[in-house]
């Protein structure tokens, strides 16, 4: 038996799974185009495709109305410039023709009259005669307040502050890495040797960029929803203090040749991390007290994601730490298990408790089924568990290990599914949002690569696709797929949902754009070269080719990742500015009666 014979209907994927051979050498790789993983990440990838050619025409669509709007509005004013270097007869006989065609149709009184127009009300806030405007119409400010006290706001803005600065700073690191392999040459320095930075850049993304965001956002999600202040300002502190001395200390480590040994993403030494973990376990305590102070008598689903991402992540660090499992097989079992769970419940479950909060009071609607979130929330906890073993397929561990992870990841398509639809229907009837602004498309497309990027990872995870793909670059678009297209986008959409709300500025729109267009696109031709050339190596090892051979065809892929690199790092700066332009010199903002955000939470 081999791969063909699996089906591609998604209820009888559990059967082939625990039926495909034990030895990897039986494996035929003539037809592997057609096998269900392959084709799956096909559909995967056109989805995106898809989604983003929906957006591009959205946008479009919305230029040319704009467009059309201005070019009316430039021959009236051109009208207007030509009647005042009229005379008196040639202004009558002109308005006489206009007065007889419009009778002709109309009485003249339907939609319109004689009066003065007068703007009693102070409707209108800007009047222009510049027809060559900007092509993106200016967003109407909705300057909310929502009574955020004023330390609460200097905390997320704080944590979003030094994150700006870690994203900046990471992918810095990672655009100079990606550099490095199209220019090998490029230093003979031991501190800026691949070895030492690429942990530098993962590390900085992800216990920075990330991890600040998401605590600094989940600040605020968790003192609205509990209806109550935070337990303690100085608590919040304490953690940012010792999350970024992690990172500082971590860093210098790292270049300095001073590392955990062979652990992926734990590549920081124990004392070093061990300060990380103090600021989680301060700040779920901060957390913890805030809910339970809470004025209201119901836990909104954000603060179960928010809360259960800290205590998993706590118990990880301790785990993936702990030297009684370090040699060996179990340090291999323990790899997986630390690398998996810190993704899917640190930053995925963290994150989705934030799109749950997010995701309705940009759309003024509430979430579309707290049952789903239910479902998905515990499904997450159930599969998510089990599946870090993957990684490690056709490896010496026990068979019935590798089989149990492949199901376990088979099953995660349960919270996929019923997340994804619960932020598309939630999205149902705002899909005019896109043309307005460019919040609703980071949460679509954070939502698309969601589904795609969990999806593509489940079926990764068959032993066909992992007999293909496992050592390859095809791994490394995998990773920034999710934390990137997933995480990244999803904090971005955030944090544009609420800074201006505290701040009370707007970032203009065109930069925005430029912020959106840049990452999707970077990341789009990052991954999709990465992919194409990652499975061309794999099938140039499977045929038995030297791996030189191999090193030499993924030249011009490495070329395209580091233009989509570059792209993506690119936006990184302007997102830098469009932050330092929403914080930098803070306008008052009035509190509402009735709080858009209170509506929602109720």
């Amino acid at each position: 038996m081999n791969s063909k014979t699996t089906t591609i209907i998604p209820l009888l994927l559990f059967l082939p799974l625990l039926l495909f051979p034990q030895n990897s050498s039986t494996i035929n790789t003539d037809n592997w185009i057609s096998s269900p993983g392959i084709i799956g990440t096909f559909v995967l990838l056109f989805i995106v495709l898809i989604v983003a050619v929906i957006i591009l025409m959205a946008k479009l669509n919305s230029y040319i109305d704009s467009f059309k709007r201005k070019q009316l509005h430039k021959k009236d004013l051109a009208f207007s410039e030509e009647l005042i270097g009229m005379d008196e007869n040639e202004i009558d006989l002109i308005l006489e023709r206009r007065k007889k065609a419009l009778t002709y149709k109309l009485s003249g009184k339907e939609l319109g009259s004689d009066q003065q127009v007068i703007d009693r009300k102070g409707l209108v806030n800007k009047v222009t005669h510049e027809p060559e405007n900007p092509m993106f119409d200016e967003k109407k400010n909705t300057p909310l307040s929502i009574d955020t006290p004023e330390p609460l706001k200097k905390i997320v803005i704080y944590y979003l502050g030094a994150a700006v600065f870690w994203l900046v700073f990471g992918t810095l690191v990672g655009q100079y890495v990606g550099m490095k392999f199209i220019w090998p040459e490029m230093d003979s320095q031991s501190w800026l040797s691949f070895g030492r930075l690429r942990p530098v850049h993962t590390n900085a993304v992800f216990w920075g960029w990330a991890s600040l965001s998401m605590i600094g956002l989940g600040y605020f999600v968790i003192a609205r929803t509990s209806n109550t202040a935070i337990h303690s300002y100085k608590s919040a502190w304490y953690s940012w203090i010792l999350i970024n001395l992690t990172l500082l200390l971590g860093t210098l480590s790292l270049m300095a040749g001073i590392n955990n040994g062979g652990g992926e993403y734990r590549e920081y030494i124990w004392p070093v991390m061990l300060l990380f973990a103090i600021a989680l376990v301060i700040t779920f305590w901060n957390f913890y007290k805030t809910v339970a102070n809470r004025k209201i008598k119901d836990i909104y689903v954000s603060n179960w994601y928010i809360l259960a991402a800290l205590i998993w992540t706590t118990v990880l660090a301790i785990i993936g730490y702990l030297p009684y499992f370090q040699d060996g097989l179990g340090e291999t079992i323990i790899q997986g298990y630390y690398m998996h769970q810190g993704v899917g419940m640190w930053f995925m479950t963290f994150t989705l408790g934030l799109i749950y909060y997010y995701l309705p009071s940009s759309l003024n609607k509430p979430i579309y089924s707290y049952s789903l979130g239910v479902l998905a929330f515990w499904t997450q906890m159930l599969f998510y568990t089990m599946i870090g073993t993957h990684h490690f397929v056709f490896s010496p561990l026990p068979w019935w290990l590798q089989t149990t992870a492949i199901v376990f990841s088979a099953g995660m398509f349960i919270p996929v599914v019923a997340g994804t639809t619960n932020f598309l229907m939630t999205m149902k009837g705002s899909w005019n949002h896109i043309s307005k602004s460019y919040v609703l498309p980071f949460f679509l497309v954070g939502v698309i690569f969601y589904f795609v990027g969990s999806t593509q990872g489940s079926l990764q995870a068959f032993r066909f696709t992992n007999y293909v793909w496992h050592f390859t670059d095809f791994n490394v678009a995998h990773s920034h797929m999710t934390m990137y297209g997933i995480i990244t986008f999803i904090l971005w959409a955030c944090i544009y949902t609420i800074l201006p709300k505290l701040t009370g500025k707007e970032p203009p729109q065109i930069f925005v754009g430029a912020h959106f267009w840049m990452a999707f696109i970077g990341l789009f031709a990052y991954m999709m070269s990465l992919m194409a050339g990652g499975t061309l190596k794999g099938l140039s090892w499977i045929d038995g080719n030297p791996f030189l051979e191999s090193v030499i065809l993924m030249k011009p892929y490495w070329v395209w990742r580091a233009i989509g690199g570059s792209l993506m790092f690119v936006s990184h700066l302007v997102f830098a500015y469009n932050f330092y332009y929403m914080v930098n010199n803070k306008k008052l903002v009035k509190t509402l009666d009735a709080p858009l955000l209170e509506r929602v939470n109720n």
